[in-house]
């Protein structure tokens, strides 16, 4: 099963990003055998859309479940579609992440952040 952890490194022992669609890093592990790729989150910088660009990735790479502090509602909708399910972690590495998920210990995220969360826009006010 291949699973993905937003993170603020390139490495199995990096912290998890509590944010999804701009989390600088996603870690994409096949659980069963801890093979992993990074891949530099493009839309981290962008202006908008990049929680529906960060959710069409998951698709893209057809990864089962996303590992996250917090979802926005258009990358939940993306997910959501997609049936891409998403997990609160801890502020933690992600390989500890991962060994949480595998003993299910971590929750389903079943409501979103306000639009723009991520970029400290609490519900897109400036």
């Amino acid at each position: 099963m291949k699973v993905c952890i937003s993170s603020k490194g390139d490495s199995l022992d990096s912290t998890m990003d509590p944010r999804f669609g701009r989390a600088a890093y996603f870690v994409i592990t096949d659980i069963d055998t801890m093979e992993y790729v990074v891949i530099e989150n493009a839309a981290a910088a962008s202006g908008g859309g990049a929680g529906i660009t960060s959710g069409q990735l998951m698709v893209d790479k057809a990864v089962a479940a996303v590992i996250t502090g917090n979802v926005g509602p258009n990358a939940m909708n993306v997910l959501k579609a997609a049936n891409i399910e998403a997990y609160h972690g801890a502020d933690i590495s992600v390989k500890e992440n991962i060994e949480k998920f595998k003993k299910g210990l971590l929750e389903k995220i079943n409501t979103t952040v306000p639009s723009h969360y991520g970029m400290g826009l609490q519900g897109g006010q400036k």
